[in-house]
C-alpha cells in the first residue's frame, strides 16, 4: 500500500519507520529534510512537500504539533488527495478543528480521521501504542492493518472527533492523578516515611492491585452504589485523617481538601453515607449536566476483556 507519512518527529519517527518495516511503500516528509535519514535507508522515499508526499497515497499519516500545523497541512492534503483516500491525523488537536475538516475531505469523497496515540515515543518505537481512531468506521475498517503497523492497539471509537476528545481526557486524567500523587507522596515523607517505602506500600494497596481506570467500570460507569464495596463514611474518615495529617505536618494539599469537600457535600445527601464510597462522583454528574452514566454490567466487562 502506499502511503504519505508527514511529520517525523520524535513520535513521527518511529511510527514511519513501522509502516515501512511492515512492507508498505512509505513517502516522508518532514520540515527538516535531516530526519529522514534512517527512512531512506530503511527504503522510504523523501517527498519536498506535505501536498507531494500525499499525492499518490492511498493512506495518509500526520504527526504534527498541534491544530495549527494540522490545518495547515489539510489544505495541502486537500488539493491532491484522490477520492477514496484516507488520512489519519496522529497529532494530539482540537475535536472542533477534526469535525470541521473531517466535513470538508468528507464532501470530496476523502475519509479524515482523528486518530491520537498514546504510549510515548517507547511506544511509538516499540509499536506497542494505542491509537483512538475515530471518523468514517468503513475506512478503519479499509486501512486497519496498516494502523496495526502503527500501533498494536487501534480501536474504532465513534464519530468524528471522538478519538481526540478520549486522547484530551486521558492526558488530563493522567496529569491531574500525579498532581494528587505529589502531594500524598510529600505527605508520606514529611511524615517519617522512607520514599521507596512509602511506594512500595501504596503501590500494593487495594487500588494499586487494578489499573486506575478499570476502577471507574466497577461502580461509576454502571450507576452501581448498593451494596457498598467501601461505604462513603468510611471513606470520609480516611481522608479527613489524612488532610489533618498533612496540616500538622504543613504540607499544602490543595486537591486533597477539594476532595474531602466534595466527600462532605456528599455525605450531607439522605442515605449517601452507607453507600458505596464512589457515590460522591456523581455531584460531578449533576453539575456537567450529563445524568447519571448507567452502563450494563455486560458491557463494562466486555471492554476489561479485550486485554
Amino acid at each position: 500500500m502506499k502511503v504519505g507519512f508527514i511529520g517525523i518527529g520524535t513520535m513521527g519517527s518511529h511510527m514511519a519507520l513501522n509502516v515501512r518495516k511492515a512492507g508498505h511503500e512509505v513517502a516522508v516528509h518532514d520540515m527538516r529534510e535531516s530526519a529522514a535519514g534512517p527512512h531512506l535507508q530503511a527504503g522510504c522515499t523523501w517527498a519536498s512537500s506535505a501536498r507531494e508526499a500525499a499525492q499518490n497515497a492511498d493512506v495518509v499519516f500526520t504527526s504534527l504539533p498541534g491544530p495549527k500545523e494540522v490545518q495547515l497541512v489539510a489544505d495541502e492534503l486537500l488539493a491532491v488527495m484522490r477520492k477514496g483516500a484516507a488520512w489519519f491525523d496522529l497529532s494530539t488537536n482540537s475535536p472542533t478543528i477534526v469535525r470541521a475538516i473531517s466535513a470538508r475531505f468528507a464532501e470530496k469523497g476523502i475519509a479524515m480521521l482523528d486518530c491520537p496515540v498514546s504510549g510515548g515515543p517507547v511506544g511509538a518505537q516499540s509499536g506497542k501504542l494505542a491509537l483512538w481512531a475515530s471518523g468514517d468506521q468503513a475506512a478503519f475498517d479499509q486501512y486497519k492493518k496498516v494502523l496495526d503497523a502503527v500501533g498494536d492497539q487501534a480501536i474504532y471509537i465513534g464519530p468524528a472527533g471522538a478519538g481526540t476528545v478520549a486522547k484530551l481526557v486521558h492526558n488530563c486524567a493522567g496529569y491531574s492523578i500525579l498532581a494528587v500523587l505529589a502531594e500524598v507522596m510529600t505527605l508520606g515523607v514529611k511524615a517519617g516515611v522512607e520514599p521507596l517505602a512509602l511506594w512500595a506500600a501504596i503501590r500494593q494497596g487495594a487500588f494499586g492491585r487494578k489499573r486506575t481506570f478499570d476502577r471507574l467500570g466497577e461502580h461509576f460507569l454502571m450507576g452501581k452504589f448498593d451494596p457498598a464495596a467501601f461505604a462513603l463514611d468510611l471513606a470520609h474518615k480516611d481522608v479527613t485523617l489524612a488532610t489533618e495529617l498533612a496540616r500538622e505536618f504543613k504540607v499544602p494539599m490543595k486537591l486533597a481538601n477539594t476532595v474531602l469537600q466534595e466527600m462532605t457535600e456528599a455525605m450531607n445527601r439522605d442515605g449517601w453515607p452507607k453507600r458505596d464510597s464512589r457515590i460522591f462522583m456523581t455531584l460531578q454528574e449533576e453539575r456537567a449536566g450529563t445524568g447519571i452514566i448507567q452502563e450494563p454490567v455486560e458491557k463494562v466487562q466486555e471492554i476489561l476483556k479485550r486485554d
